[in-house]
């Protein structure tokens, strides 16, 4: 008994310290990363993820964004010279050549085709310059605030950098857009060729959409300053996580790594039910002084076991609040925090309908307390 006592504790130390090394975040070769939920935007891991870094081709995404944006992609291109003339991964556009802006957004992601971005910036923007600008612009707007864009293809320059981060939250507005989502899920598709007996055939060059289960993105990219760099996206059971590597030499291996961790050690966990009471609220010159507040809408994150303890809720409405008050009147809203990161916002709505309080209320209460002091009491 004594043998099989110890066996026991042997194995249930063995499981518990497989269980430790099981939650033990990717250990990956990139110098920078990040595995980002796109629902909520909660990172699920990071590593190095506010270093300014270059970011070669995935800068793409950006040029995508302003493309598919602008409502343009039956305008036809006329390819210049300069765009045709630029280095590196091409679409082999010819001078002169004329192409729908559809045409080269595919050629953009999927052949990762630099005269494609430069054609596209010079038709929405007039030049290189401006449309950079635009990026710039665009990505802060987005929450993308320590980005700096400076062409848009990514061939190096010194002041054209960004985040894991940044990144992250640039792709996952990007797989917002139903057309930017298709072109990245498309593994081969043909564009024409002018001059030629036979048309463009471009193939995805991201190989995850074929090894890896519920991949639909996004983007490679890759110069000798920035490494070996690669912006992933996996949806399963409708759930899309978006992950981030810079400078990867395993980029391939770093990203099913930490989409692996994230489906494995994750699940959604319902925080608050749509029209759950969360708080009470004090009500100035209503027929009662409080009113019940409700959640406005339903609130899940993914959350790890036990994690729940680590969210925090803000409250946010000026108390007391005016009668009038009908039922599912907005009245503030409640700020959800994983640690010092806000994961969620969601309204609060009044739960009842509160009248405001007028001269008939005021009888009604007055002839109430005169009938209860009319009422005989007990004892007496």
């Amino acid at each position: 008994m004594r043998r099989l006592a110890a066996g026991a504790l042997v194995l249930l130390l063995f499981f518990q310290a497989a269980a430790v090394l099981a939650v033990e975040p990717p250990k990956i070769t990139a110098r920078s990363a990040i595995l980002l939920d796109q629902a909520t935007g909660r990172i699920l891991f990071s590593k190095n993820a506010y270093e300014q870094l270059p970011m070669a081709s995935t800068t793409k995404i950006m040029t995508a964004i302003l493309a598919l944006e602008s409502g343009r992609l039956s305008d036809v291109v006329k390819v210049s010279e300069y765009a045709a003339g630029i280095g590196g991964s091409s679409v082999d556009l010819d001078a002169g050549e004329e192409k729908t802006l559809e045409e080269l957004a595919y050629g953009l992601i999927l052949r990762s085709g630099n005269d494609a971005a430069t054609a596209i910036a010079e038709h929405l923007a007039g030049s290189v310059e401006k449309f950079a600008r635009k990026m710039t612009e665009r990505a802060k707007v987005l929450g993308a605030v320590q980005s700096n864009f400076m062409n848009p293809h990514g061939l190096h320059h010194e002041d054209h950098y960004t985040t894991a981060f940044d990144m992250a939250v640039i792709t996952a507005h990007a797989m917002t857009i139903p057309k930017f989502k298709e072109i990245s899920t498309t593994e081969e598709i043909r564009i024409s060729w002018p001059g030629r007996p036979y048309d463009r055939l471009l193939r995805n060059q991201n190989r995850l959409l074929s090894t890896y289960e519920g991949a639909d993105g996004v983007k490679t990219g890759w110069t000798t300053p920035a490494g070996r760099c690669f912006v992933g996206s996996a949806t399963r059971d409708g759930w899309q996580l978006i992950s981030v590597v810079l400078n990867a030499p395993q980029m391939w291996e770093d990203t099913e790594e930490m989409l692996d961790f994230g489906y494995s050690f994750y699940r959604w966990h319902t925080v608050l039910a749509a029209g759950q009471p969360v708080k009470t609220a004090d009500v100035k010159g209503g027929t009662t002084d409080r009113v019940s507040l409700v959640a406005g809408r339903e609130v899940a994150l993914p959350l790890k076991e036990d994690e729940a303890e680590y969210l925090r809720f803000h409250f946010n409405l000026n108390e007391p609040l005016a009668a009038p008050l009908r039922v599912g009147r907005e009245a503030g809203s409640l700020d959800i925090y994983f640690g010092d990161q806000l994961v969620d916002s969601v309204p609060l709505l009044a739960g009842e309908t509160v009248e405001k309080r007028g001269i008939i209320h005021f009888i009604r209460k007055l002839f109430q307390r005169r009938a209860l002091s009319a009422l005989p009491v007990p004892g007496r």
